[in-house]
């Protein structure tokens, strides 16, 4: 663990800064070139390694914000976490990973690691006698999700970092819908961690990136690998990516206020069915979210009453938006079943607990007042509309 001697706010705009030397601008200075000297450098710069200037002062901001030795950026977070698993993982290894994780990620597992002989197994829940079950003796590998997408369901980092040290397994974990902001799993002892840096690290709904944040050996292994797969970001998004990363601690903690209040209002609707927020105390992980995190974060799912079509409600909602991702300033929503878990078969989503009739909501920074009244208005509309089809 790498202590920050500055507070959250400081590092988000400080650290990981390239100086302007020649002009003294007030940010830093974007270096495209794809050719570097050779001669008698100390560093032989290259964009798929990883270390041209932006590449490596971002990274440098990434492993501060998550109290870690190093990172690397990558080009989706998809990138980020397949390079992860192939370079921990080979033939005749084993995965141990949780049912409630991001679809594409268990796609890439259920369809990529058997052409690489890599063996898996999903748990059927997230307790760790689940994980324990699920453990073999060629398990090299934990993976957790939490909070995950899009049940919000918590597991427990520390009773995970146990089982796996007195096994002699490495733990990695997908940070993303917390972000570092509400949670910092290297202090929990997790290894290595993971995030989709489109989502809250970029903010603002312009940025595919992904990052990966450990140990300096670690991340000196993953870049032996990664360099092969040429995953990198392109420096134009990465100057872009710390930019955006400067309003983090603001952007986070005030979509953390928004989906408190906004799920509150929710479960007390009479046409919602089903709130999950780890930020509720009905929440069966509450206890758990507020002893491993900082904020409860900005993402929570909903169900509406039977009889209430999901995406019809969606398609009246005037001012947040319909979308694919999620994390941005404002506020969005989408079906699981259709976008993030559409590549899951409906057994699969039925199993980890995703109905047709859930809805993800991704809280922004508007005014509380007119997102309940935006939600509001669709309700009674989609009510409107399925009595006149009646």
């Amino acid at each position: 663990m790498t202590k920050n001697k500055y507070g959250l706010n400081t590092v988000c705009t400080h650290v990981g800064e390239v100086k302007d030397t020649q002009f003294k601008g007030a940010v830093s200075p974007i270096y495209m070139a794809t050719s570097y000297e050779f001669n008698d450098v100390d560093v032989k710069r290259y964009p798929r390694y990883f270390n041209t200037p932006n590449q490596e002062f971002l990274a440098k901001k990434l492993a501060a914000l998550e109290h870690t030795e190093s990172a690397l950026i990558f080009g989706s977070g998809m990138a980020a976490i397949s390079a992860m698993f192939l370079t921990f993982l080979k033939a005749g290894d084993h995965l141990v990973v949780q049912n409630t994780l991001y679809g594409g990620a268990s796609n890439f597992i259920r369809e990529e690691f058997p052409k690489f002989g890599i063996e898996y197994t999903f748990t059927d829940g997230y307790s760790i006698s689940d994980f324990e079950a699920a453990i073999q003796p060629n398990t090299k590998l934990i993976h957790i999700e939490t909070p995950s997408n899009p049940l919000l369901t918590i597991t427990d980092i520390e009773g995970v970092v146990r089982l796996a040290q007195g096994n002699g397994i490495l733990t990695t974990i997908d940070n993303t819908f917390a972000s570092p902001v509400n949670q910092n799993p290297i202090d929990l002892g997790i290894d290595i961690v993971m995030h989709s840096a489109t989502k809250y690290l970029g903010g603002h709904s312009d940025i595919l990136a992904g990052a990966l944040m450990g140990s300096e050996k670690h991340m000196a292994e993953i870049w032996h690998v990664a360099k092969n797969f040429g995953g990198n970001l392109s420096d134009m998004t990465v100057w872009m990516l710390e930019r955006s990363i400067k309003t983090l601690g603001l952007r986070v903690k005030a979509q953390n206020k928004n989906a408190k209040r906004l799920a509150k209002f929710l479960m007390k609707h009479p046409d919602v069915k089903k709130v999950n927020y780890p930020g509720l105390k009905s929440h069966p992980d509450y206890e758990l979210a507020k002893k491993q995190m900082k904020g409860f974060g900005g993402m929570l799912s909903f169900e509406l009453q039977d009889g209430l079509d999901a995406k019809l409600f969606q398609k009246e909602l005037k001012l947040i938006k319909s979308s694919m991702s999620l994390a941005g300033v404002e506020s969005t929503v989408l079906s699981p079943h259709l976008t993030s878990h559409a590549l899951l078969s409906q057994v699969e989503r039925d199993k980890v607990g995703i109905s047709d009739q859930l809805i993800r909501f991704s809280v922004g920074i508007e005014s509380k007042k007119d997102l309940i009244t935006d939600i509001e208005q669709a309700i009674q509309k989609t009510k409107e509309r399925i009595q006149v089809q009646l």
